[in-house]
């Protein structure tokens, strides 16, 4: 009978993801016996076994069965509790055990169903999850620069949490002279906008120089339209750099103005650019910025999220922004992202990312 209910549980899918299923039977089978063997020492010689002990095969489904084979074993646990209920005398000690073991089996219950959301079992979610996070890492990080090129990105999510709206998407060219960059700041923050910036990070990764750098902008535009999310607007910055002549552009989509360091002046200058908003409008146009990196230059790329803040103007969250920035002057650029939120944005309140980009 175990062999038939084991059968009936799962089928045989084909593949790697086949083979993790296909242990769910023996996971099953060994659950339910178990569960019997503790329904019968219950039973027995409730002095040494406590009803409680039936929680731990309900734990375990939980976290490996499906919700169909989940129920065998919640039966089969129920059904121990009443064999005990009518063979022998029970009495408050076994009732409050009893208690446990079914908000057991509905938390169980929960966190299969949950888990059957994602199309898979046990702590294959989990893992997809983790998965999908450090490709959204992987994709974000910069390409190797040539001598005579550094740079820093530093993320940081709201409230420490595992996903964040903003992200990076970059590349070079074929022959490595040019370096283009995207910095993207979803609507929303925390996990909400993370399930979107997942998405949006291989769209966008996919069109970065793939496309003229004009209309990168105008296509990833196009493309969040056609989502036709509730809350479904983006910011992003893109910059394109010649990495031999330092010439570069800078387009904006109603992102915060990136800012350029002039080593000969020793001043850090914004570079405003007109464009809406990525997933509002149709049509925009998406004017560029122009200027050159010379040795000694730096050019930062930043989220709103570094520069807003309660009773703070955008303006007064840049100009904070420049002030903390001149302190790099002296001191050097390296490791200056790190050192630039945690003096104009040590809270965690909303996702933060700055990149920092200079010529040495």
């Amino acid at each position: 009978m175990l062999g038939q209910i084991a059968a009936a549980a799962s089928g045989r899918p084909a593949g790697a993801l086949g083979r993790r299923l296909a242990r769910e039977p023996v996971v099953l089978v060994a659950l339910l016996v178990l569960t019997l063997l503790l329904g019968t020492a219950l039973v027995y010689d409730r002095e040494w076994m406590s009803a409680a002990a039936l929680a731990l095969p309900l734990l375990v489904g939980g976290l490996f069965l499906s919700v169909r084979a989940l129920a065998w074993v919640i039966a089969a646990a129920a059904g121990c509790l009443l064999a005990t209920v009518v063979t022998v005398d029970v009495d408050a000690r076994f009732a409050g055990a009893a208690v446990v073991v079914l908000i057991t089996a509905a938390v169980s219950a929960g966190l299969a169903r949950s888990r059957a959301r994602l199309g898979l079992k046990g702590t294959m979610g989990d893992s997809m999850l983790v998965d999908l996070r450090d490709r959204l890492t992987a994709q974000g990080r910069m390409p190797d620069l040539p001598r005579g090129w550094a740079e820093q990105l530093v993320h940081r999510s709201a409230e420490r949490a595992s996903f964040s709206g903003d992200f990076v998407v970059s590349t070079r060219s074929a022959d490595g002279s040019v370096l283009e960059v995207a910095l993207v700041d979803v609507s929303g923050k925390g996990h909400g906008a993370g399930t979107r910036a997942l998405l949006l990070s291989g769209a966008f990764g996919g069109l970065l120089g793939s496309l003229p750098p004009e209309q990168f902008l105008p296509a990833a535009n196009a493309y969040l339209l056609r989502q036709n999310w509730p809350e479904g607007f983006a910011t992003a910055v893109h910059l394109v750099v010649d990495l031999a002549s330092g010439e570069f552009e800078v387009r904006s989509a109603g992102h915060p103005p990136a800012i350029h360091f002039h080593a000969g002046s020793g001043r850090w200058t914004t570079l405003d650019t007109e464009g809406g908003l990525l997933g509002v409008f149709e049509k925009d146009v998406y004017e560029p910025a122009t200027g050159r990196l010379r040795p000694g230059d730096a050019l930062m790329l930043y989220t709103d999220g570094l520069v807003e803040a309660p009773r703070r103007d955008l303006v007064d969250g840049i100009d904070k922004l420049q002030g903390e920035a001149e302190r790099l002057v002296t001191r050097g650029f390296r490791d200056g992202a790190n050192k630039l939120i945690d003096a104009v944005a040590s809270s965690d309140a909303d996702d933060r990312a700055l990149l920092l980009l200079w010529r040495t």
